[in-house]
């Protein structure tokens, strides 16, 4: 049976909780699974024009929408849903998944009635039970956080409640986008008049809490935003709670994973950091991060080099720094091949540091075996397992 724990949100005031059930081993997490991998997708596609996943995601869509609209007076809002996950009522969630079916006008999917994967997902939601210091409890509202179809739930019931809030900000030119949550607007609004309509958003759904903060400047995911007198100014955000503690250089894993460390957080860099100040300062702070995790302060400057090299920039200069960053901005992601299993074996070992050369190894000599028989078709991709941490030695989950 699914068991409750809490988790403390250290960087709010007061630290409150978060309560998860973990409920890997629930009698219905598994259909909880299965409807989320079937509706999930449908409301990502119903919603594209108003969410964001990341905070790049973001930067992209503030920084087009300020070429022709930011002034001195614009202001950031960004917006808190209290409690989200069991706020939402269970029978007026699931009628926002019908709601969201009958909008995309589907009378099935991947063989599956509406009907049923409606009854299903009742089911899923009126039946959560979990254990909580020896007492048995029936979940009666909202969904459990740590129920896979939960999320994709609540997104569905903010979906319907924010559809007014956006029509409204759409037609006064600003932007509004959500991430679960948490919301973001962008408008040409004085703060008074926003202020006023978010009173009376809170009075359009008992279930629904917004918490706002108003001002030029504000944080969103992982990206710092400001208003400088009419000038867009972005940069990386780290939380209160945040450590300066990577995946330390003396530690028992593959080295290209030390590697893509510092290729990801100097990419995410250039891509924040509006400035060519503001992205040395950056880099700075990450190269004493790395010093502090033992990485050899050689190694990190080959890797920053590498970064530059990755993006076909030379050296970046106070002069080429804003046109670099912008072609970065604008360079396509790469997308995510999708894996033939038909034609793939994975072959995965556990790591160890004298395992260095195997990979390569291993490939010479399958080539050498395999290379004029038809199971060379088949692509081998390794993987690696870590030893067991003296954590994983000494702790046990449910």
């Amino acid at each position: 049976l699914a068991h409750l724990y809490y988790l403390p949100k250290a960087h709010k005031p007061g630290t409150p909780l978060r309560p998860i059930i973990s409920g890997l081993k629930h009698p219905t997490i598994k259909i909880s699974k299965f409807l989320d991998e079937l509706l999930r997708p449908l409301f990502d596609k119903m919603t594209l024009k108003t969410t964001v996943t990341s905070g790049f995601e973001l930067l992209k869509k503030v920084q087009k929408w300020c070429e022709d609209n930011l002034r001195q007076e614009t202001i950031f809002c960004t917006i808190d849903v209290a409690d989200l996950y069991t706020m939402v009522p269970q029978t007026e969630g699931v009628l926002s998944l019908k709601k969201m079916l009958d909008h995309l006008k589907l009378k099935q999917i991947s063989g599956l009635k509406i009907e049923t994967i409606i009854r299903l997902s009742r089911f899923v939601m009126k039946n959560n039970y979990f254990s909580y210091n020896g007492q048995y409890y029936h979940q009666i509202r909202g969904g459990a956080m740590g129920s896979p179809l939960t999320l994709t739930v609540a997104n569905c019931y903010m979906f319907f409640y924010e559809q007014q809030i956006i029509k409204q900000i759409n037609n006064s030119g600003g932007l509004y986008f959500r991430y679960i949550d948490d919301i973001f607007i962008v408008i040409n609004w004085p703060i008074r008049h926003l202020m006023k309509q978010i009173d009376r958003w809170n009075k359009f759904d008992e279930n629904i809490k917004l918490s706002e903060n108003v001002g030029f400047i504000t944080d969103f995911l992982d990206l710092h935003i400001e208003n400088k007198d009419g000038q867009l100014f972005t940069t990386v955000f780290q939380k209160p709670s945040y450590e300066p503690y990577y995946l330390p250089f003396n530690s028992v894993h593959p080295i290209h994973m030390k590697k893509n460390i510092i290729f990801t957080m100097l990419f995410r860099a250039l891509r924040y950091c509006s400035t060519f100040q503001e992205y040395l300062n950056e880099r700075e702070k990450l190269r004493m991060a790395l010093l502090l995790n033992k990485y050899p302060n050689k190694f990190i400057d080959e890797q920053f080099n590498n970064v530059l090299q990755k993006l076909n920039i030379q050296a970046l200069t106070c002069f080429n720094y804003a046109n670099c960053r912008q072609e970065v901005i604008d360079s396509p992601i790469k997308e995510v091949v999708p894996v033939d299993y038909g034609k793939t074996i994975f072959i995965h070992f556990t790591y160890c540091s004298n395992m260095k050369t195997f990979p390569r190894k291993f490939h010479t000599l399958w080539n050498k075996y395999f290379g004029e028989s038809p199971i060379n078709d088949v692509l081998p991709i390794l993987g690696t397992r870590n030893v067991k941490n003296l954590q994983r030695q000494l702790t046990y989950t449910k």
